[in-house]
C-alpha cells in the first residue's frame, strides 16, 4: 500500500492519497487499512504524512474502518510532527461515536494538543470536545466549561467558526449560557461575523 502513496509516485499533490483511501473503503480492506497505520511509525516523513491523510479520508467516509486505531491517534497527538498531531485529531473527531470511551480516558492529551497544537489542531479539538459533550452528561459537566472558556477568550476570527463546531452539543439546560458568551462578544466581531453568530442562535432556537 505505501507504494500507492502520493510521495512514493513523486507527486506533491494529494490525489493518489485520496483515491487510495476510496479504495480502500469500497473494498473495506481491513488489511491494506492496517499497512497505511503502520506506516504512520515510518522514519520517512514522506510516508508518515501522506498515511495519516489518507485515514482520515477514509474516516470521513467510513469512520468505522480506522475506529479501532483511536489509541495510534491519540499516541500522535504528542509527535513533534506537526502534520501528525492535526492529521491525528482530525481523525479523532471522525470515530468519536464510536470510541468515545477511549478517547475521553485520553481527554488530558486532546487538552494538551488543543493548548499546544495548530490553529488546524485547535479547530479539531473543539469538534472532539463538543461531540464528547454531546453524548453522556458526565462529559458535558467535565468539557462545557472548557468549552466556554475557550470561546470567552479565542480570537474573534475564531469565534463564529468555533461556536458552530461547539452547537453539536447545545441543548435546552445550555443554550443560555452558550448564547451569553456570544453575546459578550459581539463588540469584537465584524458585522459578517456577528450575522453568522445570530444565524446559528436562530436556528438553536428553531430546535429548543
Amino acid at each position: 500500500m505505501l507504494e500507492r502513496l502520493a510521495c512514493a509516485n513523486n507527486r506533491n499533490d494529494e490525489i493518489l492519497n485520496v483515491q487510495l483511501a476510496h479504495e480502500l473503503c469500497k473494498n473495506e480492506d481491513k488489511v491494506g487499512i492496517n499497512e497505511i497505520v503502520l506506516g504512520l511509525r515510518n522514519k520517512d516523513k514522506k510516508i508518515a504524512n501522506d498515511c495519516i491523510k489518507v485515514l482520515y479520508e477514509i474516516g470521513n467516509i467510513r469512520p468505522y474502518l480506522i475506529a479501532d486505531y483511536a489509541d495510534d491517534f491519540i499516541r500522535l497527538l504528542h509527535s513533534s510532527n506537526n502534520r501528525l498531531v492535526w492529521g491525528a485529531m482530525t481523525a479523532l473527531s471522525m470515530i468519536v461515536d464510536i470510541k468515545h470511551n477511549d478517547i475521553y480516558k485520553n481527554i488530558d492529551a486532546i487538552i494538551y494538543a488543543f493548548q499546544h497544537g495548530s490553529v488546524i489542531t485547535v479547530d479539531n479539538s473543539v469538534s472532539v470536545l463538543a461531540k464528547l459533550c454531546a453524548i453522556n452528561e458526565q462529559y458535558r459537566e467535565n468539557i462545557f466549561p472548557f468549552l466556554m472558556g475557550h470561546l470567552q477568550k479565542c480570537r474573534p476570527k475564531e469565534v463564529a467558526q468555533h461556536a458552530e463546531r461547539i452547537s453539536v452539543c447545545i441543548d435546552e439546560h445550555n443554550a443560555r449560557q452558550f448564547f451569553d458568551v456570544l453575546d459578550g462578544r459581539i463588540d469584537y466581531l465584524t458585522k459578517a461575523q456577528n450575522i453568522r453568530i445570530a444565524r446559528l442562535k436562530k436556528k438553536i432556537n428553531k430546535i429548543f
